[in-house]
């Protein structure tokens, strides 16, 4: 099964497989010599310290494994252990544990999901999960851009100028859906790539917002780009919606 972006070529699950381990060396390099006072710093999102972030990862890992696993056995279960509250307590207690345990975590999780993914038939990839009722490719996908969001929360020097062009490609895509209800955009970004997200009735005239590729994912991300985005009309950029919710019914187990 590949990964259709409208516009671009299709990330095959090989492909998919590679850019995760990539991702997973940046994220071992960027925590490899945190110390326990850095933990306990404010990240880039509000509330949290990197603790929290490095906690969630670990937990999300948890989760994202445990649906994998389900998946291959042909079983649905619930995205994580004690649902939502059992994920909060996870991520709290975990927050302000010393810099080493939780870097051992993290890798231990990275380590996980590569395990998991490096033993996917091709078949497996299109088994349901539970997670947005969606397949293990979604899951997968969302592991992919959830650690590299969170890596630069994290702002420990990686950012998200960093970010691969596929990276970028399949976070706007995904974040299309933010783009306010009669809203039309076209997102250019100076090396010719343009992407046209929302909808709207009639002919109304698209918003055209500029910025580098990697800045534009960032701003439907809801980060900082790192060099403005701005829209050639010189008004405010349209305020975002949520993050996209599931769109497939239950699957039946």
């Amino acid at each position: 099964m590949n990964v259709v972006d409208p516009g671009h070529r299709a990330i095959t699950p090989g492909e998919l497989v590679t850019a995760i381990r990539r991702t997973h060396e940046r994220l071992g390099g960027a925590v490899e010599s945190l110390t326990d006072a850095q933990v306990l710093e404010p990240s880039r999102l509000p509330g949290w310290s990197r603790g929290h972030v490095l906690a969630h990862l670990v937990t999300l890992g948890a989760a994202a494994a445990r649906q994998i696993s389900a998946a291959r056995r042909g079983e649905l279960v619930d995205f994580y252990d004690g649902g939502r509250a059992g994920r909060d307590a996870a991520i709290e207690a975990g927050a302000t544990a010393p810099a080493a345990e939780q870097v051992r975590a993290l890798r231990q999780a990275t380590e996980r999901i590569e395990e998991l993914l490096a033993g996917l038939a091709p078949v497996d990839w299109d088994r349901p999960v539970r997670f947005r009722n969606e397949v293990v490719l979604s899951m997968t996908l969302a592991w992919w851009r959830e650690t590299e969001i969170h890596l630069t929360d994290l702002d420990l020097g990686p950012d998200s100028d960093s970010w691969p062009a596929e990276l970028c490609d399949h976070l706007t895509d995904f974040l299309g859906s933010r783009v306010p209800a009669g809203t039309a955009l076209v997102l250019v970004a100076p090396d010719g790539w343009t992407r046209e997200l929302g909808r709207t009735r009639g002919a109304a005239v698209p918003r055209v917002v500029r910025g580098a590729r990697s800045d534009l994912a960032a701003w439907l991300a809801g980060r900082e780009p790192v060099r403005p985005v701005l829209d050639s009309a010189g008004g405010p950029l349209p305020e975002l919606g949520p993050w996209p919710e599931a769109t497939r019914p239950e699957p039946v187990p």
